[in-house]
C-alpha cells in the first residue's frame, strides 16, 4: 500500500511544495521584520510575568554568538544544553546557531552516565548549564571529558558577581588568603591567579551553595556566567575591527540550510543513546510546512501560547520555532506549574502528550461522579453527547443544538481549569484514544494530533481543521511520502529527514535504505481517506509459540481506558498464549474496595475475589475486540510504580518493555504456569478468561435514568418537528466545536 501528496488521488487540499532553504536564525529575522511582537516571550520571575520581545530575544542572541565565538569556538564545535526548557534555553539555542555551532540538547531525564557520553561523544568543546544545581550533579563526570573547554551558567546568585570581582581585583598574599579559602573542610586551601572576566571554581561555587558540598571544577575548564559571555559579545560587536574574529554577518552569511544545526539524542536500541543529526533546512521546512497546512494557525499576536513539554524534544521544540515565526505569545511553565499558568495565562494553543490528556479526562469524570440529582443527570447527558462527537463527521441540527445547550451547562465549566480561551491541544508523542480526542473537540477544545520522529524533524502527519479524524494521525504534509511495507512498517521519504545517526553510520544503513526510505519502526495503515493510523511499533511485535505475531498496543490501551488502571503491558513472547502485567490505580481502587467494604493492605486487596473480579471484568470487555489467538488468558495484579528512576520508563516516557521483563521475570513465569489465581510476590494472578463476556456494571438509580431520557426525548422531538435537519451541518469552526 502506498500513499503519496503527489497523487492525483490526494485527499486534501494543501501547497504542493515544502517550504525549504531557510536556516533557524532566519525564523526570528522574519519575526523581527514581518511580526514584531513585544510579548514574544514570557516567563516567570518570582511573582510575576516577565515579557521579552522578540527584538529583546534577537539582541541577546547575537550578543551571545559573538561572545561564544570569541571563546576560540568556530563554525561547526558542538554546545551542549543542560537546561530548564525556559527563555534562557531559547537564547542559548539561537545564540549558538547564530555562531554557526551544532548545538547538543540533553534531556534533564537522562541518567548521569549517559549524560557524560553524550559530552563525550558530540565531542562538546562548550557547555551550558542552568544553574549550579545541575552543574553540581554532573562535575564529577567531567573529568573524563576531553574536548570540554567552557562552561556557562545562566542563573548564577545575585551576590556571585561582586564575590567575582572582588578575587579578580586581590592579589595573592596573606591578606587574601581567607578569602581564597573554601569553606568546607574536604577541599584545600588554593590559590587563585585569575583570569580576566572567568568566573572563580571551586571557591565561589562552593560558597553559593548552601550545603557547601561540591566537587571540584577540572582546572582546564573555564566557567563564566550567561550575561558575562554576552557583555564580551557587546564589546567585541562595538569594535571596529576584531583581527582575530571573522565579521559576524560573514559568520551568518556563510551558515547554509544544509548545514548541521543540531544533535539531538535520543534512546536507541543500545544502552547509549544515538545522536539524530538534523540540518537547519530538516527543522525550518517542517515547521512552515506544517504550521501552513493548518488554515487556523495564523501569523498574530492574539494567540496564546502554554509550553510546558521539554524543549529538548524535537516537538516541543519545533513548535516554539513556528510560534515565534507567526509572531505568538509564548509563556513558558513547567508540568508541575501548568495548572496554575493555565488559569492566570489563559492559553488559546497548548502541545501535550496523551498522558496529560487522559489525566485531565479522569479528573472530569472524577468530579462529576461527585456530582448528585439534576447536576449529575445532566452531567451524564453532556458527557453521554461529548462520547458521541465524531470528529470531521457531519450533524444533524438537532444533535448541534444540544451541543450548544451541554457547552453552556457543562462544557464550559470543564474549560476553566485549562483557562476558559483554550480552542487547540496540538497532540504528539503517542498515539491518542479516539474517545478522548472526540470528546475535548466536543467541549470546545479541538484535539489535533500529529505524528513524527526525531529523525523526521518532528511532525509527517497531522490532523487539520476540516480534516481531522479522531482515533488518526491525520494526512501526510506537503513535501512526505509514506509506504507501507508488507509487515506493516510505516516508511518515509520527505526533506525532513535526518542526515544520519552521529558517528554511526552502520546504524544510519539499517534506518535508511537505498532507495531513502526511513524505516520509522512504527506499524500502520491508512483509512480509504488517507488518513495514517499508527497501530503499534515494531520493535514491540512478538512471535507466540503458535507462530502467531502480537501488536500488544491495542490491548494495552484498552486495558488503560479503565480509571483503575494505572499501566498495563502484555507478555507472551515465545509463549503459547498472551499474558499481561496490570499495574493498578491504587488511590481509585481504594476508594472501590471502601465502597465493597473491603478494608485491606494493597497486597492483600490485590488478592481478594472481588478486586480480582473487577480487573477481570476489564481484560474480558478488551479481549472481546481482538482475535481469539491474541487474547489475555492470564493476568497479573502488581504493586510497582513506573518511573524514569526504577527504568520501568525511557526517557520519552514509554515503556521500558526489557526492563519489565527483567524485573518482573518471575510474575511474568507464574503467567505460564498457573491454572488457577496464585500469590506472586508484587500481587496476584489470575486468568484471563471466563464464561461471561464482562461483568454486568451497576444501573443508574432510576431518578437519573428518568430524567435523562426525557432531556434526550425532549431534543430528538425537536429535531424531527424540523425539515431538513438530517442532512444539515455546521460551519467548520462550530465543526471542530472551537470556542471563541
Amino acid at each position: 500500500m502506498f500513499y503519496s501528496n503527489k497523487s492525483k488521488d490526494r485527499a486534501f487540499s494543501a501547497i504542493d511544495r515544502p517550504i525549504l532553504g531557510r536556516t533557524l536564525p532566519s525564523l526570528l529575522d522574519e519575526a523581527c521584520e514581518r511580526h514584531p511582537n513585544h510579548r514574544a516571550f514570557n516567563q516567570w520571575k518570582t511573582n510575576a510575568w516577565q515579557s521579552y520581545s522578540s527584538q529583546e530575544l534577537q539582541a541577546a542572541a547575537e550578543d551571545l554568538a559573538l561572545g561564544l565565538l570569541g571563546e576560540q569556538l568556530s563554525q561547526g564545535d558542538r554546545v551542549a544544553l543542560l537546561m530548564h526548557s525556559d527563555l534562557n534555553w531559547c537564547l542559548a539555542d539561537f545564540g549558538s546557531l547564530l555562531a554557526g555551532l551544532v548545538n547538543v540538547p540533553i534531556d534533564l531525564t537522562q541518567t548521569l552516565d549517559n549524560i557524560a557520553f553524550i559530552l563525550r561523544h558530540s565531542a562538546a568543546k562548550a557547555l551550558i548549564v542552568s544553574d549550579l544545581d545541575l552543574l553540581a550533579q554532573i562535575i564529577p563526570y567531567l573529568w573524563n571529558t576531553p574536548n570540554l573547554q567552557t562552561i556557562i551558567i545562566a542563573d548564577i546568585p545575585e551576590d556571585w558577581e561582586a564575590k567575582r570581582t572582588q578575587l579578580l581585583a586581590c592579589e595573592v598574599n596573606n591578606k587574601s588568603s581567607e578569602l581564597l579559602t573554601i569553606p568546607n573542610p574536604k577541599f584545600p586551601t588554593l590559590n587563585f591567579e585569575p583570569k580576566a572576566a572567568c568566573l572563580c571554581i571551586p571557591m565561589l561555587l562552593c560558597q553559593a551553595r548552601r550545603d557547601l558540598s561540591c566537587p571540584e571544577l577540572p582546572q582546564c575548564i573555564q566557567l563564566f556566567s550567561l550575561d558575562e559571555v554576552r557583555a564580551r559579545g557587546r564589546e567585541l560587536r562595538n569594535q571596529k575591527s576584531i583581527e582575530e574574529l571573522p565579521p559576524f554577518e560573514d559568520q551568518r552569511s556563510r551558515l547554509a540550510p544544509q548545514d548541521l544545526a543540531t544533535i539531538v539524542y535520543i534512546a536507541g536500541d543500545t544502552e547509549q543513546p544515538r545522536g539524530v543529526m538534523l540540518s537547519h533546512e530538516n527543522i525550518t521546512a517542517d515547521v512552515l510546512t506544517t504550521f501552513k497546512s493548518i488554515p487556523d494557525l495564523k501569523p498574530k499576536d492574539t494567540e496564546t501560547v502554554l509550553s510546558f513539554l521539554p524543549l529538548t524534544h524535537i516537538f516541543a521544540r519545533a513548535l516554539i520555532y513556528g510560534h515565534l515565526n507567526y509572531g505568538h505569545n509564548i509563556y513558558f511553565s513547567t508540568p508541575n506549574r501548568a495548572a496554575r499558568d493555565f488559569r492566570t495565562v489563559k492559553p488559546t494553543l497548548v502541545a501535550t502528550v496523551p498522558r496529560l490528556l487522559e489525566k485531565s479526562y479522569q479528573k472530569i469524570l472524577d468530579r462529576g461522579s461527585k456530582l448528585r440529582g439534576i447536576k449529575k443527570t445532566t452531567f451524564n447527558w453532556a458527557l453521554k453527547l461529548a462520547q458521541n462527537y465524531q470528529l470531521g463527521q457531519p450533524r444533524r441540527l438537532s444533535y448541534a443544538l444540544q451541543l450548544r445547550l451541554a457547552d453552556w451547562l457543562v462544557f464550559s465549566q470543564w474549560r476553566k481549569p485549562f483557562g476558559g480561551r483554550l480552542k487547540y491541544f496540538i497532540s504528539g508523542g503517542a498515539p491518542l484514544k479516539a474517545e478522548l480526542a472526540n470528546v475535548f473537540s466536543a467541549a470546545g477544545m479541538t484535539v489535533l494530533q500529529g505524528y513524527g520522529l526525531t529523525e523526521t524533524s518532528s511532525v509527517i502527519c497531522c490532523n487539520r481543521n476540516g480534516l481531522n479524524r479522531a482515533g488518526t494521525v491525520g494526512l501526510p504534509i506537503p513535501g512526505v511520502e509514506i509506504a507501507i511495507a508488507s509487515d506493516g512498517e510505516i516508511l518515509v521519504k520527505a526533506p525532513y529527514v535526518m542526515q544520519g545517526y552521529y558517528l554511526d553510520p552502520e546504524a544510519t544503513k539499517t534506518v535508511i535504505d537505498n532507495s531513502g526510505w526511513l524505516h520509522t519502526g512504527d506499524l500502520g495503515e491508512f483509512t480509504p481517506e488517507g488518513f495514517l493510523v499508527v497501530t503499534g511499533s515494531k520493535k514491540n511485535l512478538f512471535k507466540l509459540s503458535t507462530g502467531k505475531y502480537v501488536i500488544p498496543q491495542p490491548l494495552e490501551d484498552c486495558v488503560r481506558r479503565s480509571p483503575l488502571v494505572r499501566q498495563a503491558v502484555v507478555v507472551g513472547m515465545q509463549q503459547k498464549f498472551c499474558g499481561m502485567l496490570i499495574f493498578p490505580d491504587l488511590q481509585r481502587l481504594q476508594e472501590r474496595a471502601r465502597a465493597l467494604n473491603l478494608r485491606l493492605p494493597i497486597t492483600e486487596l490485590l488478592q481478594q475475589p472481588e478486586i480480582v473480579a473487577l480487573y477481570q471484568a476489564i481484560v474480558d470487555e478488551a479481549n472481546e475486540q481482538l482475535p481469539r489467538w491474541s487474547r489475555v488468558k492470564q493476568f497479573g495484579l502488581l504493586n510497582a510504580d513506573f518511573t524514569l528512576d526504577n527504568q520501568l520508563l525511557h526517557p520519552s516516557l514509554k515503556i521500558n518493555r526489557a526492563k519489565v521483563n527483567e524485573v518482573f521475570a518471575t510474575e511474568i513465569d507464574a503467567l505460564y504456569v498457573a491454572e488457577t489465581v496464585v500469590n506472586s510476590q508484587f500481587g496476584v494472578v489470575g486468568s484471563g478468561l471466563t464464561d461471561n463476556s464482562k461483568l454486568r456494571l451497576p444501573k443508574f438509580e432510576a431518578f437519573l435514568s428518568h430524567w435523562r431520557h426525557k432531556i434526550e426525548d425532549f431534543w430528538q422531538n425537536i429535531g424531527s418537528n424540523r425539515k431538513g435537519d438530517r442532512s444539515s451541518q455546521l460551519l467548520p469552526n462550530s465543526d471542530e466545536g472551537i470556542s471563541n
